[in-house]
């Protein structure tokens, strides 16, 4: 496999066999700010069709689709590790004889690990996705599986579809409410989840699509359509698509962790420092316990400061929604909905809008939501000292994380703030150099840790807001030996660099980083 370098020195592919050729990353904005070079997927045009579209079952849905050795086919996310339906689906092809699939999912939750034994099987020979995490990831790092599989994040997937380097023969919709012509919702039904945002993408540019729901409705559904029935094929009825409970568990709870709550406390200072939190800004957090407890200081100091923020955004959680109720932002704009708060909150108010994944963080648009972002606050699992991210590998080396939509929004937001505890299991989470980039640290502006604030050399304007609030401002390097005094620093891990496990893709379509398989 023929290697260069990219702009962030990292050796990637220029072609990964049996995927294609690819561009070297040369920075953040370098492919977007050129002439856009993707021309559009061609839409499917579709035979009008009245009246019933209902087949007996997921086997005679496949055969009446199309779908033939070395296709592609995809699934959404939505029911996370509640889902039942791409494992249904694929044990329905494997019993068919399918062989060589591009197994192509807006992402790969726990519940998933099935998967592992179809790649074993030959049924998926390739695998596009947001990440990936347990025994799949073990998989694939450790060079049992040899399989291209390329990792991109919520907007990078978004505009491959768009722009067909992934093309989707069948897409498999998991449908927790819809009629017989294909009208389906995320927002009611035993198995409600809320927003269907990545499935409207895969849904509007696949060449067929099956809609799988355990509650079919009255023709026509009538409230909170999220996926039309001009974009289905064909509706499959299925006793249930998945477990509840692992759906959507009530509000997700503030963290209780000190360190978390510290790490939380300081990234509040720094944005009430920088000027962000202001009548009419937007703002993103994750679902973790550092993130989530944002939203404690945020909506006090918003309460007492009669502050109503524009839109929050990305993954909505109960906390945002529960902020938008009570006034505190004006509108949420829905990609992914996080527990059941969220779910009613879609299906309620007015002012709750589900948006597709294109719309959320595609770059090659007229207007992605995540280039309006103010603000957002991220995860990680390291850093390094020039504020690169990694969210895919752990630190023994194994993939187990997700690209989701870290680079994008760290890209569009005005301040983006990434929170990690300052080590992990005895191990330091700053390094020299992080084992995979998934964000470039040019579009991280800030790093907060428990033990102090590290702000990126090239946001100076933020620093000295940060100084002038007396807020604790460490430099990255010396936080570095200051932790590692206490930890020490580990072996490095042993790496294959003649095998690649995986490749991962910036928004822009360009290889950012390569995965290599451990030794």
């Amino acid at each position: 496999m023929k290697m260069t370098e990219n702009a962030l020195g990292r050796k990637v592919p220029l072609e990964v066999p049996g995927v294609g050729a690819f561009a070297p990353y040369a920075g953040p904005f370098a492919t977007i700010n050129a002439l856009n070079p993707f021309s559009g997927a061609v839409h499917k045009v579709r035979t009008a069709q009245r009246g019933n579209k209902i087949a007996a079952s997921i086997e005679e849905a496949v055969k009446k689709s199309g779908l033939e050795n070395g296709m592609t086919i995809s699934f959404h996310h939505h029911l996370r590790d509640g889902d039942a339906v791409m494992p249904a689906v694929l044990e329905v092809l494997q019993k068919m004889g399918f062989k060589d699939l591009t197994l192509a999912p807006s992402s790969i939750p726990d519940a998933h690990e099935c998967i592992a034994d179809y790649i074993k099987s030959g049924l998926i020979s390739r695998l596009y996705t947001s990440g990936v995490r347990g025994r799949l990831g073990k998989l694939i790092s450790s060079g049992e599986a040899d399989i291209p599989v390329v990792i991109r994040s919520h907007g990078g997937r978004a505009r491959a579809i768009e722009a067909g380097q992934i093309s989707i023969d069948v897409a498999f919709l998991a449908a927790p409410a819809c009629d017989k012509t294909g009208n389906m919702s995320g927002s009611s039904g035993p198995s409600a989840c809320g927003s269907l945002g990545y499935a409207m993408t895969d849904a509007r540019y696949a060449k067929h699509v099956v809609a799988v729901t355990d509650n079919l409705v009255e023709y026509p559904l009538a409230q909170n359509i999220s996926i039309p029935q001009y974009e289905v094929d064909q509706v499959v009825v299925v006793d249930s698509l998945g477990d509840p409970n692992k759906i959507a568990t009530g509000a997700t709870r503030i963290t209780r962790n000190p360190v978390d709550l510290r790490i939380a406390y300081n990234t509040f200072l720094l944005m009430k420092a920088s000027g962000v939190v202001r009548p009419g800004y937007s703002f993103q957090m994750g679902s973790g316990g550092a993130s989530l407890a944002v939203s404690i200081y945020l909506e006090e100091y918003m309460k007492n400061k009669n502050i109503v923020g524009a839109f929050g955004l990305g993954g909505i959680t109960g906390h945002m929604s529960s902020m938008l109720e009570k006034g505190l932002f004006r509108t949420l704009f829905d990609v992914q909905s996080f527990d059941t708060a969220v779910t009613s909150s879609v299906a309620s108010n007015p002012n709750h809008t589900e948006i597709d994944s294109s719309w959320y963080a595609n770059p090659f648009n007229a207007g992605c939501l995540v280039n309006d972002l103010d603000c957002v606050i991220l995860s990680a699992l390291e850093v390094d000292v020039d504020f690169n991210v990694n969210v895919l590998v752990g630190n023994d080396g194994v993939l187990r994380g997700a690209s989701g939509g870290h680079s994008d929004t760290a890209a569009g937001a005005s301040l983006a703030i990434v929170v990690v505890p300052s080590f992990r299991g005895g191990i330091c989470s700053i390094k020299d150099s992080v084992k995979s980039i998934t964000t470039p640290g040019e579009t991280v502006d800030a790093i907060v840790t428990e033990r102090g604030i590290l702000i990126n050399p090239l946001r100076a304007d933020l620093l000295e807001s940060a100084r002038k609030a007396k807020l604790p401002v460490v430099e990255i390097h010396d936080l570095k030996a200051k932790i590692e005094e206490m930890t020490g620093i580990p072996e490095p891990i042993a790496y294959d660099e003649s095998k690649v496990a995986a490749v991962v893709e910036y928004r822009d379509g360009t290889l950012i980083d390569t995965i290599y398989r451990i030794k």
